[in-house]
């Protein structure tokens, strides 16, 4: 009876040894790296955020990137351009490929108010090129600022000035031509 329950015992830690031995690797992996995530604009900029990707050597297969998904707190139509990922990255990373270039753009809207708004920019993906995997996420920050007068505008503010000016030193002038 005793024997029985040591070969058993024993044939537990065996299996759960091989178990262990055998388990699955870890899956592979990309990295992905803003260059410049906190970024400053005003309304009507541009802003383009530039990253790098890479797929570290020990994956042990090809990563496929298959898409992506992307928000920012910017109230109404998402104003995230992603065709710099969609046209400019590459479908595919083999272990040890690195990329770098513009994953992204920014639009901010010209009405947009002063302020801080995040925002996070992901790549799905995966070993198989029909998979949609979250393979990466990167979150940025836009700090908008107060928008710049235009030249015309300060140019329209001075002239006013000047006019205001003006005919208020006339009236005085011709209030003390009237007095006297």
């Amino acid at each position: 009876m005793m024997t029985r329950k040591t070969a058993l015992s024993l044939s537990m830690l065996v299996l759960a040894v091989l178990l262990l031995a055998v388990s699955p690797a870890s899956a592979d992996t990309i990295s992905l790296t803003l260059i410049n995530p906190v970024q400053t604009g005003a309304p009507g900029s541009m802003l383009n955020f530039d990253a790098t990707v890479s797929a570290p050597f020990g994956n042990g297969a090809t990563m496929y990137l298959n898409g992506d998904s992307f928000d920012v707190s910017i109230a109404g139509p998402s104003p995230i351009d992603d065709s710099g990922f969609l046209l400019g990255f590459p479908l595919s990373l083999e272990p040890g490929d690195s990329f770098t270039g513009t994953l992204f753009s920014v639009l901010l809207p010209s009405g947009l108010a002063p302020g801080i708004y995040n925002g996070f920019f992901e790549i799905t993906g995966g070993v198989d090129p029909s998979m949609l995997n979250e393979l990466a996420t990167v979150d940025f920050q836009i700090n908008a600022e107060s928008p710049v007068p235009e030249p015309g505008t300060w140019i329209l503010f001075a002239t006013g000035l000047c006019m205001l000016t003006a005919g208020t030193i006339g009236r005085r002038y011709l209030a003390q031509g009237s007095s006297t």
